[in-house]
């Protein structure tokens, strides 16, 4: 069904029938068996076919899920009883037989997060990046992410360590990029009382990202290779830094902090603006991710509105859950139908660039 419906879009994109035309053929034909059974070796050969959802492909089966528990377990126990340079090797010696030789997903994703929390720990150690100041120890904590993250994706492939090297990357050209506005001021504490540039050159750092991760989507517009999982990881890091850095730029107060919480009720329009737009953006390009990531801040929004009234705690917290669970069952249900009211407002140029509908 996937795969007729697809050839049905790919003829209206061509103009060989209307759209209308093709909605009206596709139950006309899957009702009298018509099949694409030739072209599935074909598709095969190339990967999955793209479907109308994000299918997660790091998860095949109850096999990695057993395995990657194991490879959990294992670890944290390592993690507990071994000095931090004894972890490592272990995440190296499974890497060999579950990523390179079992090519088994699920663990490679988990072994690619248990060496990013490693290099975390240990850049922590050698680095003092936690001061006010942004100064050599920040940018120094930073750069040891994708040198490692990116040795590992150049032994191993595995999509997410590329994803976090690409992540990190950004994040070393921000810390670059402040500390040369810094020199520039000649105030060591120049972004303590400048935080909207500081929020400014973030949204920069969070636009590039975005732009990589549609450069590797669009790359695979129908999400049969391993373009389309390098950008899935993109933009569950984009999404969220897009949405802080632009609240954040909008929401500097009297108070000089960015962000705060205290003073949520009234920068809730902003939150919820910003989150419109990223589920817009999400729905355009086909990815769930620009709406997950904005749920729990909408949640947050729609919660501090409650408080400034005279509802009970238990009142407005189960009514934030209520509204924010309802935005999430009409967009997950009626996902399809938005994606293409969305598609038809856009032009043809661009439409035919994007994942079909």
């Amino acid at each position: 069904m996937t795969e007729l419906r697809s050839i049905l879009d790919e003829a209206a994109r061509q103009g060989l029938i209307s759209p209308e035309a093709g909605g009206r053929l596709l139950p006309f034909l899957i009702e009298r068996g018509v099949a694409v059974a030739e072209a599935q070796p074909a598709i095969a050969a190339e990967g999955p076919a793209w479907s109308d959802t994000e299918t997660p492909r790091f998860v095949r089966g109850f096999h990695d899920v057993l395995i990657t528990i194991g490879v959990i377990v294992a670890l944290v126990g390592l993690w507990g009883l071994a000095p931090l340079y004894a972890v490592p090797p272990a995440i190296i010696v499974l890497s060999e037989i579950l990523v390179r030789r079992q090519r088994l997903a699920l663990p490679a994703v988990s072994l690619t997060i248990a060496l990013f929390c490693w290099i975390f720990l240990l850049m922590s150690r050698v680095f003092t990046p936690w001061t006010s100041q942004i100064g050599a120890d920040l940018t120094q904590f930073v750069a040891g992410f994708p040198i490692l993250l990116g040795v590992y994706y150049a032994r191993y492939r595995v999509p997410l360590a590329l994803a976090l090297a690409i992540m990190s990357t950004l994040a070393f050209v921000l810390t670059l990029l402040l500390r040369l506005v810094q020199w520039l001021s000649g105030d060591p504490a120049f972004f303590v009382d400048h935080l909207a540039l500081l929020a400014g050159i973030s949204l920069v750092c969070a636009l590039g990202l975005f732009a990589t991760a549609l450069y590797f989507d669009l790359g695979d517009r129908l999400r049969r290779t391993t373009r389309s999982d390098i950008a899935f990881w993109l933009h569950l890091g984009a999404a969220p830094a897009l949405l802080y850095s632009t609240v954040s730029l909008l929401s500097v107060g009297a108070s000089g902090r960015i962000f705060d919480l205290a003073n949520m009720s009234a920068r809730t329009p902003v939150v919820v603006a910003t989150v419109a737009a990223l589920m817009l953006i999400g729905l355009v390009i086909d990815r769930r991710a620009f709406v997950t990531s904005g749920l729990l801040s909408l949640g947050v929004a729609i919660f501090s509105v409650f408080r400034q009234g005279s509802a009970t705690v238990d009142t407005y917290i189960y009514t934030t859950l209520i509204v924010v669970g309802a935005i999430v069952l009409i967009i997950g249900t009626g996902w399809m139908p938005l994606r293409r009211q969305v598609l038809r407002a856009l032009p043809s140029a661009i439409a035919n660039k994007l994942p079909p509908g």
